[in-house]
């Protein structure tokens, strides 16, 4: 019996996010936009090499420290948390819930009642 039909050789890891220079692809696109948007505005004058690179580098070495042992989509679930509401409140009638097949929204909070 031919060994090669039954083992194949497969990647360690099939999930591996892809990184450019040890940031997320995500955190690329705000560093370029950041360059970009720097160059726009700095790009004719004289404060073009520390505002368009030094903002660059900064915020790039901000991304790759603060971000580094953290797990995949950080910052999003950060900025969401600090957006969420501070207070939220358990055992309360859910006032945007609609019953599927076009009931009113008073027939839903009646039926919780």
């Amino acid at each position: 019996m031919d060994e090669s039909l039954l083992t194949s050789t497969v990647p360690r890891s099939l999930d591996t996010k892809s990184k450019i220079i040890g940031l997320e692809l995500g955190d690329v696109l705000i560093l370029l936009l950041n360059l970009s948007v720097e160059n726009l505005i700095f790009g004719e004058t004289s404060f073009r090499l520390p505002m368009v690179f030094g903002t660059s580098l900064v915020l790039f070495g901000l991304l790759f420290f603060v971000k580094r042992g953290k797990p995949d989509g950080y910052l999003q679930h950060f900025f969401e948390h600090l957006v969420a509401p501070t207070v939220l409140s358990a055992n309360t009638t859910d006032e945007e819930y609609r019953k599927f097949g076009g009931a009113s929204q008073s027939d839903s909070v009646r039926a919780y009642e």
